[in-house]
């Protein structure tokens, strides 16, 4: 096999000491690792058992249908034998420049490496179209075969392994195979970091420290419960807006990813804008918080946080902001709200939020009696969903970008990853107690009852978001694929006061964590049609990000400007500095 060429002689003696020494450092590192870490059961929220029933119904239905399979292979042959055909077509036919898997420009430059990649490519596709066009399967079972091939067929490409990745094998010369010698020895720390699991480190984790370049805007922590520390931060302008602005962030990752830093910072930007900013920070919760449920984190959350701001500023009413799951329960809890003719709450901002839970993407793929009933008895014993179940599941989700990028390049190549501020909070993952966790797969993901009036109760109160007349700013993301925008735009068609729906470039972070002079824009549409698509098709795009666009519908509901106020100078005293003690538990601890 031709291998680029490098301006760096290759030793043969000190390649093959080098061999040897991983040879025996693999040795080691295996015995180290499984006398040290026993856990080796399934990653994230999937369950075994239904995958392999899966994979049982798709194997069945293929027998029973052979004229199916046949042609498949006769396609792939049929496609392969044109790729050979075309020999005499330049290298690099048929490239796909936007796949970062195969970036490095021998890729399309060296024949070989060429044809191992036209060859994977048409492989994979022939794999999934098999697997898709396989008839009988209902529409569950026939999502998740599809999910999990696609797993398989981004674990086999090439760009993973050592032989067949012409970048890998640069290095392995250059070095004398010391880039696979640090590999090793990063697999390992990452396998004992995990407790027997894969945990993959992304980022460089000492880069960052929370209250210093991450969460750092100031303020001080004022209230606190079993579930919640409430931040309220420091004013930065002469005069701030009357009503105060609280955010709800989900529990499933920290508050920090609205102040990732002082140029990201969604938090300091609003501050600077003249809100009065207070944000709830959950607590990452252990076995003793097993029995909370959503009721709790909807009482000791927002209807908490209502209380003590009244304390803090002398405002009864708020306006508020929910992100994700933050936002669901910022939903329900206006609904609630509404029911007991409290309208406290002036105005709404839904951030990538899913009220109605009928597409969710692939996430749906491990929502289903079988796997649901498996991690409730996993919960139950350890009172809490482990984060790294829950973040492997979302890493699942770009799988490319998220798992195998980094195989490739701390484990082959043997670098140590870059800092980066968002990696490092997706790292930073949280617990969640299992009555809640089970309530809200179940309630929503599963049996969609959140958009059905009166599908659940809260506080002894029938939920129906038909019933809230708030006015409403909903943001998507056209990328997400945590909340997909067509179903988030969903809400639009449920609430009864105006709604306000603007979609966001990139995905589920980048969409939103969009300051002014990012690259991302944004496209808007006052109409609000039933069907999403007709929405989009009448939408006009803007480079810019949407935050000023809030920012400006959101001032009609500010009702005026006062003094500003300092943290700690109203009838609740400053328990300590912002980001509090909450966000600093990690998951591991």
């Amino acid at each position: 096999m031709t291998v680029p060429t490098t301006t760096v002689s290759f030793d043969p003696i000190r390649f093959s000491k080098s061999m040897e020494r991983i040879a025996e450092s693999s040795q080691k590192l295996v015995i180290e690792f499984l006398t040290q870490t026993p856990d080796l059961s399934l990653p994230g929220m999937a369950d075994a058992n239904a995958i392999g029933a899966a994979f049982l119904d798709l194997t069945s239905k293929m027998i029973a249908d052979p004229t199916a399979f046949a042609k498949a292979t006769a396609d792939l042959w049929l496609r392969y034998t044109t790729m050979w055909q075309r020999a005499e077509f330049p290298i690099g036919f048929g490239a796909t420049p936007t796949d970062r898997r195969f970036k490095d420009q021998a890729w399309a430059d060296n024949a070989i490496f060429d044809y191992i990649k036209q060859t994977y490519l048409i492989s994979a596709d022939s794999i999934l179209s098999s697997v898709r066009s396989v008839k009988g399967l209902d529409e569950k079972t026939a999502h998740k075969v599809d999910f999990y091939t696609r797993q398989f067929v981004d674990a086999i490409a090439p760009s993973n392994f050592i032989a067949t990745n012409p970048e890998v094998l640069r290095a392995t010369i250059e070095t004398g195979g010391e880039n696979l010698l640090r590999g090793l020895s990063n697999l390992l720390d990452d396998m004992t970091r995990g407790r027997g699991r894969l945990a993959i480190t992304m980022t460089d984790m000492d880069a960052f420290r929370l209250g210093d370049n991450l969460a750092s805007t100031p303020g001080k922590v004022v209230g606190r419960n079993d579930l919640m520390e409430l931040i309220q931060y420091d004013p930065t302008t002469p005069e701030v807006r009357k009503r105060p602005l609280l955010i709800v962030p989900p529990w499933i990752n920290k508050f920090y990813i609205l102040d990732l830093g002082p140029k990201k910072s969604f938090i300091k930007w609003a501050v600077a804008q003249g809100h009065t900013v207070f944000v709830i920070s959950w607590v990452n919760p252990d076995a003793r918080l097993a029995n909370k449920t959503f009721e709790d984190y909807m009482i000791e959350g927002p209807l908490s946080a209502l209380s003590l701001i009244e304390q803090a500023t002398g405002e009864r009413e708020v306006n508020a902001v929910g992100y994700c799951l933050g936002g669901t329960l910022l939903a329900s809890t206006l609904s609630y709200l509404s029911a007991k003719m409290d309208d406290r709450i002036k105005s709404a901002t839904y951030l990538v939020t899913l009220v109605d839970f009928t597409n969710v993407g692939d996430l749906e793929v491990f929502i289903d009696e079988q796997q649901l009933s498996s991690l409730e008895k996993r919960m139950q014993m350890r009172g809490y969903l482990d984060a790294h179940d829950m973040a492997a599941s979302f890493n699942m989700l770009r799988a490319n970008d998220l798992i195998w990028s980094f195989v490739v390049n701390n484990y082959l190549l043997g670098k140590e990853p870059l800092p980066f501020d968002l990696l490092y909070w997706n790292a930073d993952a949280t617990r969640m107690p299992a009555a809640m966790h089970s309530f809200y797969l179940r309630n929503m993901y599963q049996e969609n009852r959140l958009v059905v009036p009166g599908g659940i109760t809260l506080a002894g109160v029938p939920i129906d978001l038909r019933r809230v007349e708030t006015p409403t700013f909903i943001l998507a993301s056209v990328e997400d694929h945590i909340a997909p925008w067509r179903s988030t735009y969903a809400a639009t068609q449920i609430y009864s006061g105006s709604v306000k729906f603007v979609l966001a470039a990139s995905g589920h972070i980048a969409g939103v964590v969009s300051p002014p002079g990012s690259k991302y824009g944004h496209w808007r549409n006052e109409h609000l049609p039933e069907q999403p698509q007709a929405w989009f098709d009448e939408a006009k795009a803007h480079k810019s990000s949407w935050w000023p666009d809030w920012d400006a519908w959101i001032s009609d509901f500010s009702s005026g400007n006062v003094s500003p106020r300092m943290p700690g100078s109203g009838s609740l005293q400053a328990i300590e500095n912002a980001p509090g003690s909450y966000v600093r538990v990690r998951a591991a601890e």
